[in-house]
Order: structure tokens, then sequence, then C-alpha cells
């Protein structure tokens, strides 16, 4: 029976499609409509456009429009990138400008507030010290040492105010006569010819200003009357009425004879408010105190501290007569027209200054203008040419394109021809053969000898081996198309393991191969991934080792990457002394050599991904025959085979590893093998799954499906002693017996295993002793059983011997003459072990077998009395599904047809469970599904609206009938429709999602095997419809 919908898929799906929002779903719509708007135009371009009258009309007038009109385009681009290039230019002459003028008010304005600064220090120092704490000398290394401070100044000088009643005094006390100014501004004199005693004595006035203080660079002006100039006398007449700094116009210095200006503080006798009156003013002015500076040199330091000093030109002006305005520093060059004026305020409000600047060069022709344009424009041209020649071909590419949909339309209907016919095949194959699987296994429930149950068996495993050829092609067919998908489900790993040591433990037995399992502690015990692709690649992988192996042992491994990674302790060794069976097998480490996930780069990206992801790396290992080194090339390449011999003696097609490494890879995981011929293989692959964490209701499925689970608690508390000289050997078994909740001692030799029970620190419960052991020393053996029943124990412990084969016991036993221990038949597994220590210790289930198989009553009681609906139009697998259900203890009712099914399910009826086949005549089981969900919700309806009376159906208010699909059907699109139905709930998704039965073989389509019917059983027990109170 095929379960094509797991739970982890309908939630996935339900989950994002719940996401989806109205803006989604409006552009999941537009992104419907684009190919067949891209058609439309496509059709409109043909049929318009690309038709050879109009090519041959108007391709010429539209050639030469886009010619001109990109032309014009060009030239726009053109003036407007030159327009931008001139406005940034233009932005940039203000920035500079703007940032020179700046700085140069800024400078001006420090040392203004400094020699204002020096005046009140004069007022204090000088006219308020009696006598003056200020002298020439003072004054001058003072002003020295500030000059920093005064960074655009390039002297400072004092001036007392004299009255003329109190000159000659004034004269006697300095010991020179007040000079006048007027010789020096009539006839400007230079350093060479410049003598102070010579200069005239200042002309009788009503009071003098005499500079008495100067700083050395300015000590020449010492004695000149500041009044008697007439620009100087102006605006040390207006300093002192006003009280604020006064600038003059730019003059000749002395001695340098270049340009500069003198800035005028007057000094009071006492601080004045700020209304006080221009005469309060002067009557209180005790003197004057000027600034020299020296315009060119000063604009010349500032404009070297730029680095972009010798782009642009400066000129600063005083513009206080705008009809005349006098150049202070700058020279007229001729420049390109751009020009930018910057006012400047030196805080005289009758004084206007202005710097003008302009660009020193003349400015770069627009190279990216016309680079761009002409770039634009010549792309334009070859896409015109380009489009010129693609219209003159798109009539013979159109034609191919025709040619080619209706060559793509055949290949796609082939192609669905092929699919179709495959899966037609491949269920009408399976129908019958699925069939024929089912009866043998109900055969094999009825009293049969000897020779009756082998020919049964034999006529299941050629069955079987038929179905897995068809299994191998179908895999090998999705890979070979793409359409190899694998399912995310939640599962046992270890219980997975146990079923496929059940599938191999005959052959191994008639071999007397010892075959074994051990998986690591640190391996969780649910999983979530692809358990039956997962079966799949093991079963492959001990297949071949079990064709290739006449003696020793085959051994599957399973561990974290990260334990081989981070430990040394994981049993690699090749010497024959540390392995299953004491044969040399080939070192396990370089079969992995080669992998990402063992290298640097590859273990960092595999860990850190994600907490959940689970990297398991499994081995097979084997003594067998060996890969010959020529082969070993080809091992996975499909439907190649290491020889003739090899197939004609082994059997097999040889894609089983081919299809193993493909599904490997979809586990994200890597394959790798070593072999050496006469010695062995050992093949090892990772992969990757998510941990999962088991809810209540999936931990009471795994106890009804592993006995193993169910029979642990029975135990609980025990102890055993394992006797095995092979370390190997003896953890694996420890492994298989902790399982059910033992706890294990080890020994490696009888002798060392009685001083263990004899010590008396551990209650030793059962000694499992390996037939190796055992059979090396009968005497040993014999004295090991004598001492047992010597010992002073209440209950002694049980005996166990683990042995390969059961012929080599009794042939040992008959030899030796010791008492028969109980036999424990080889490979481990938990359910196999539990059942043999129940039998042999008196404790839990003691019920007989029929055909080597252990009984299920729990699972009958949970059938008993249900009554299950199957629905099928083939007569022999009605009869296989009722024979499968009926064995335990259900009522089956048969129906051949979806019309039927219908009118058997119409409410009110007595079923709690339909199995209902996909592909029937005349009604498909989706059909009969649909029609059967719209009587249930119409009858729900009506009972919920009162129309009818809920005692007419048996007082169920929800009518809702558990439905389960079954098919042989392996296509996509079958699995698709199923997933629909399980969204819209017509397919009961509850049982879809908790019943992931393995494909064997009991019902007619890809069903499931005796010991799956649990599944089953559960799934209708644990159904929410018509099943409350069970």
């Amino acid at each position: 029976m095929n379960w094509y919908i797991n739970g982890v898929t309908m939630d996935t799906k339900s989950s994002s499609t719940s996401l989806l929002g109205d803006g989604a779903r409006t552009c999941l719509k537009l992104c419907e409509k684009i190919p067949l708007n891209i058609a439309k135009i496509r059709h409109h371009y043909y049929l318009y456009i690309g038709s050879k009258r109009v090519r041959k009309i108007w391709w010429k007038r539209l050639l030469i429009s886009w010619v001109v009109g990109w032309t014009v385009v060009s030239l726009c681009i053109f003036w407007y990138m030159s327009s931008v290039a001139s406005e940034k230019r233009k932005e940039t002459l203000t920035s500079m400008c703007d940032e020179r003028a700046r700085m140069l008010q800024d400078q001006f304005n420090v040392s203004m507030n400094h020699i204002q600064a020096m005046s009140i220090l004069i007022s204090t120092f000088h006219h308020g010290k009696n006598p003056s704490a200020i002298d020439q000398k003072t004054f001058a290394r003072y002003t020295e040492r500030t000059a920093f401070e005064r960074p655009l100044t390039s002297g400072v000088a004092y001036a007392v105010r004299v009255l003329h009643s109190e000159k000659e005094q004034f004269e006697k006390q300095q010991g020179w006569t007040i000079k006048s100014m007027d010789t020096l501004e009539q006839n400007q004199v230079h350093k060479n010819g410049y003598t102070p005693g010579l200069l005239e004595p200042s002309p009788i006035e009503e009071e003098y200003a005499p500079v008495i203080f100067a700083q050395d660079t300015v000590a020449h002006v010492i004695s000149f009357d500041m009044l008697s100039g007439k620009e100087d006398r102006g605006n040390v007449l207006r300093a002192r009425e006003s009280g604020k700094g006064v600038l003059t116009a730019p003059f000749r210095l002395l001695k340098t004879n270049s340009l500069g200006v003198i800035l005028t503080f007057a000094v009071y006798k006492r601080e004045l408010p700020s209304n006080a009156t221009p005469n309060e003013r002067i009557q209180a002015t005790d003197g004057y105190l000027g600034g020299i500076f020296h315009i060119e040199s000063l604009v010349e330091k500032l404009l070297q501290q730029l680095a972009s000093k010798q782009t642009i030109l400066v000129n600063v002006y005083d513009t206080t007569n705008h009809s005349h305005p006098i150049s202070m520093y700058g020279s007229n060059v001729s420049d390109d027209g751009l020009r930018h004026i910057s006012t400047l305020n030196f805080g005289d409000p009758l004084r206007k200054h202005e710097m003008h600047c302009r660009f020193k060069h003349k400015p770069p022709w627009p190279w990216l203008a016309i680079t761009t344009s002409i770039g634009i424009l010549v792309i334009a041209l070859l896409v015109g040419h380009i489009f010129h020649a693609t219209i003159n071909r798109i009539a013979k590419v159109e034609d191919d394109f025709h040619k080619m949909s209706d060559l793509k339309k055949q290949a796609e209907a082939a192609d669905i021809a092929k699919s179709q016919f495959l899966a037609t095949v491949s269920h009408e194959i399976r129908t019958p053969m699925n069939g024929v699987l089912g009866m043998l296994h109900m055969l094999m429930d009825t009293d049969l000898d000897v020779t009756q149950q082998d020919y049964v068996r034999t006529a299941q495993g050629s069955g079987k081996a038929l179905v897995s050829l068809i299994n191998e092609v179908l895999d090998q067919a999705k890979i070979e198309s793409g359409k190899l998908e694998l399912e995310a489900v939640r599962f046992d790993l270890r219980a997975i393991l146990d079923d496929v040591l059940s599938l191999f433990s005959g052959k191994s037995q008639e071999k007397g191969v010892e075959l074994g399992v051990y998986i690591s502690d640190q391996v969780p015990d649910m999983l979530i991934g692809d358990p039956g692709r997962f079966r799949q690649i093991i079963t492959n992988l001990m297949g071949n080792s079990i064709k290739f192996t006449e003696k020793g042992h085959i051994f599957v491994t399973v561990h974290l990457v990260e334990e081989l990674i981070d430990s040394i302790d994981v049993e690699t060794e090749s010497s024959s002394k540390n392995t299953l069976s004491g044969f040399p097998v080939a070192d396990k480490r370089r079969s992995w050599g080669g992998f990402r996930s063992f290298s640097e780069e590859g273990s960092a990206s595999s860990f850190s991904s994600s907490s959940d992801a689970i990297n398991l790396i499994v081995s097979v290992e084997d003594t067998g025959v060996g890969i010959p080194l020529e082969a070993q090339s080809r091992v996975f390449t499909p439907f190649m085979q290491v020889g003739p011999s090899i197939s004609r003696t082994h059997g097999g097609t040889g894609i089983g590893l081919s299809i193993s490494k493909c599904l490997v890879g979809l586990m994200r995981g890597e394959i790798g093998f070593v072999s050496i011929p006469k010695i062995g293989s050992t093949f090892t692959f990772t992969a990757v799954f998510t941990k999962a964490r088991c809810d209540s209701n999936e931990f009471k499925i795994q106890q009804i499906n592993n006995q193993a689970n169910a029979a642990s608690s029975e135990f609980h508390g025990m102890t055993a002693l394992v006797v095995d000289h092979r370390p190997v050997r003896a953890k694996m078994s420890r492994y298989h017996i902790q399982r059910l909740g033992i706890r294990v001692e080890m020994a490696s030799e009888l002798h060392q295993g009685l001083s263990c029970i004899s010590s008396g620190n551990t209650t030793i419960n059962m000694v499992l002793v390996e037939q190796e052991v055992w059979d090396n020393d009968s005497g040993s053996s014999a004295l090991f059983i004598d001492n047992l029943k010597k010992l002073n124990c209440e209950v002694p412990p049980k005996v166990f011997l683990l042995a390969n084969s059961i012929s080599s016991c009794r042939t040992s036993f008959v030899n030796s003459g010791v008492c028969t221990p109980t036999i424990i038949m080889k490979p481990l597994r938990a359910s196999m072990l539990a059942a043999s220590l129940q039998r042999a210790m008196g404790i839990g289930n003691k019920g007989n077998t029929r055909n080597g198989e252990l009984p299920s009553l729990s699972l009958r009681n949970l059938l008993l009395g249900r009554k299950i609906l199957i629905v099928d139009d083939n007569k022999v697998n009605l009869k296989v599904a009722a024979g499968a259900l009926k064995k335990y203890g259900a009522t089956v009712k048969s129906a051949d047809s979806g019309k039927e099914a219908i009118s058997l399910l119409t409410p009110p009826h007595s079923f709690d469970a339909c199995f209902m086949d996909i592909q029937m005549p005349e009604m498909d089981g989706f059909e009969a599904t649909r029609r059967i969900r719209d009587i249930e919700r119409n009858v729900s309806n009506r009972i919920q609206h009162g129309e009818v009376s809920a005692k007419d159906y048996d007082n169920i208010l929800t009518w809702h009938v558990p439905i389960l699909a079954m098919t042989a059907d392996v296509i996509q699109a079958t699995h698709e429709e199923c997933t629909k139905f399980v969204e819209r709930g017509s397919i009961d998704e509850d049982l879809l999602a908790r019943a992931p039965l393995p494909q064997d073989t009991v019902n007619g389509f890809r069903v499931f095997a005796v010991d799956s019917v649990s599944l089953v059983a559960e799934s209708v027990y644990r159904s929410p419809a018509r099943l409350v109170g069970i």
C-alpha cells in the first residue's frame, strides 16, 4: 500500500500556503500573465513589424529618424553636461573665494581684538600707574613677544595726547621734539633716505599726538605727531569720538613704500559707559594706539597657507569710494570672464572692502561632455545597425522558432508517453507481482511442513528480486530525468538497521558469515529524513557484501562525523585482533580520506550551519573477495560490473552503487570506498539529517512496532556478562544488549568471567558467551558450567551462547559433551534478542510462534471489532488486503468499484476506515473520495442545522470516515494529486502523516509487510473519526 503523503510534506505545504498574503497572490497572478503578454507582443511584432512589406517601406525612414533623433539627443546631452561643468566651476570659484575672504577677515579680527586689548593694557599700566610701569623698552619687548597673536600686523605704536600747554614740558621729559608728518606725506622717502633729525617740528596746534612707544619694526615713527597728517588726524579724531577701531585708507608706508593701512583705537583715562557722548570721550582721551597692517605681504602670507593658491587670482580693494576703488592687493591679469566678489568686513563701518577672485587659467575643454555625447551617438548608431541586421534575419529566426516549437512539442509528447508507459508497465507488473507475494505471505501463515515452507520462501525470494529490479530501473530513470526527490519524515535509525539485518540474516547464517551492526550512543534515537532511501543505500551496500563474502564478517558502523574528527578512540585499525571476526580488513580511514567533511574548510562549513543538523558517517566493512584495482574506477558507473564472470556468478544489474551515490548526494553527503583484493572492501558514506523530538503519539507507534522497546522495561535492573576476547565484537554485543536496558559487564575469558560472578560485587543475571570462546577449550566450558552450579545464589545466572550457525553449535555440543546452554542466533537484533531472553528466562511474552514469526496480540486487540472497507477493482488485491487485516482482528468488507464505495460509505454506516484504490475503471479513487466527502459534508451540515435528526445517523454530528489512498503508481502527478486531496481534507491527513509504511508486500499495491500492519492498526486506532472511546 503506497502512502504518498507524509506529515512533514503536508505541514510544510499548509504553512507555506497560510503565509501567502493578498500581495503575494497578486504577484503570482501577474507572473502567470507575463508569458501570455510576451506571446501576444511576439505575435503582433511578427505580424506587423517583422513582415517584409513593412521592412521595405518603413525601415529606411525609421533608421533615418533614429539617427537624427539620437544626434539631437547627443547635442542636448553635450549642452547639459557643459552647463553642469560650468556651474560646478563657478561653485568651486565661489567656495574658494569665500574661504579666503573668511580667513582674511577672521585673522584681521583676531589682530584687531588684540590691539584693543593692548589699549586697555596701556590705560591700566601706563596712565593708571604713577610712575608708569611701561617704557619704550618694555613696550617693544612685549609687542615683539606677542606678535604671533596679531598675525596680520607689521607693527604697533602708541601716541599720547599732549595739549599745547603741556608741549614744552613733554618735550623736555622725552628729550626730543615733536615732529610733523606733512613733509613725509608730500615727499615719500625710502629706508636709505630717511633721517628723523632732519624732519620739521610739528606746527603749533591746540593738541598733539606724538608717538612715545613703538614696536621695533616701526620704531622710526617715535616722536611723530599723528595729528599733523591729514589722513591720520581724521582717523584719530574719529576713533576717540566713536570709541571703536578706525581704519585709514590704503597709503604708502614709511621706509618700505608698500601699501598699508593703520587701525587706530583711543585710550581713555577711565572706563566709559556705552552711551557716552563724543565730548565725554574726547575729554577722557589719554592717547591713541595704532596697528600697522602691511596689506600685500599679509595677504600673500595668508594665501600661501592654502594648497590651491595657484589655481585662482585674488585682488583686495578698498571700495569706500565706489567710483574710484583702491587696489590693496593683486594685479590686473587677463581672465576668462568668470569672477566672484566676496565682501570683507574689517570692523570700520565707514570703510568698505571687497575680495575679487578669478581663475588663473582658462577653462579646460569639456572632454567628459564631448566623449559622453559622442559615445551615446556611437552606441545609438550601433544599436540601429544591430536592429537593422536583426530585422533582416528576424523572419528566418521566426521560422526556425516555429519549427523548433513543433519539435519541442513532439519531444514533450514522447517524454510524457514514455513516462506514462513506464508508470503503466510498472503498475501492471507490480499489481500481479504484489498479489503473488501477498498470497505467498498469507500461505506462510498456514500450517506447512518444512519442504512447503522452503518452496514458499523460494517463491517469495524470486518475487522480491523481481520487484527490487523494477524499483532499481525506475530509480535510475528518475535519476536520469532529475525527478528523484527525498522525503522528510520522522524515523528510527536503529529500527531500520534492525530490519536490514533481518533481511540478510538468513543468507549470512547459511554462509557462516558474521553479520553485525554498531551505532554510536551519540547518534540520536529519532531523525528527520528519508528512511526509505537510507534503507535502500544500506541494503545495496550490504547486499553487495553478502554476495561477495564467503567467510569472515560484514560489519556496519554508524557514528557522528564529529566523533571521527574530534576523537581517536574509534576503531580504525586493520589488524586482525581489532576486527569483528579476526580476519584482516581494508583500513576504513582510506575510504573517507577525500571527503570534504574531514577537511578544515568542509568541517567548518558543515557543522556551523545548524544546531539541529546531524552529520552521520556510515561504514559497511566486509572480508570478501575485494574489487580488482583495474575495476575500481568504474564502481559507481551505471550498469557496469567488474567482469562477465561476476555477473554470471552473483547476478545483479550493476546500478545499485550508482543509485546509492546519487541518493547520498541528495542527502548532502559523500561516498567512497577502499578495497584490497582477497582481503575485503569498506564502503563509507556521509548523510545529513535533522534531529527530531518524539511526542507521546510517536512514541506509542514506536513501542508497538519495535518489540524491543515494548519488552525493554522487563529487563531494567538486570546485569549481563559478555564473554568475548575480541573487543570490537564485544562492543557490538554490548550495544544490542544495552538497548534492552540491561547493564553489561565485559570479560575476555571464561575464567575471568567466573571471577567476576563469584566476586559478588555485582549480581549477574545472565551470561552471554561467544561461540568462538566456548569452542576453544571444552574443558574450560565444562568447568565454567560446573562452577556456576556451585555458586551460592538464589537464582544462578542463565548462560546463553552467541552463535552464527545452529548446526555448528550442535556439532560442538555433541563433540564436547558439555551441557547445552541456550543458543541466541546472530546477527543480534533488539527484538530477536528480547524474545530469546524472555523465553529462556521465563519473563514477558512466552507464546509460541508459527513459521518463525512472533505473535502480535496487541495489534489483534487494536483491530478487534473494527470494520474496514477495502475498495479495489483487482480481486487478488482485495483478497490479500482483506486477509492481512482479518489476521489482526478486523472485520473487512470489499468493494470493487468507486460507485459501490459511495453507496457503502453514505451515512449512516458502521465503517471505521476505508482503503481506496486510486486507479479504477468508470470512477477512480479521487472522484469517489470527492463525492464521499461532499455527501458527508452535506449530511453534517443538515444535522447541525437541525434539518434531520442525529438519531437517524447514529447520534454522530460530524461524519468523516478516514480514507487511505492505495496505488502502485510511481509518477509524480499522482503524488501531487494526492497532496491536493490532503490539503482539501478529502484524504485523511492524520493517517497519511502518521503511518509511513515501508515498501514491502502484503497488499496488492506497493503494500506493507506483516510487521508493518501495526502501523495501519495504530492509524485506524488513533483516527479521530468514529473511533473516540475505543
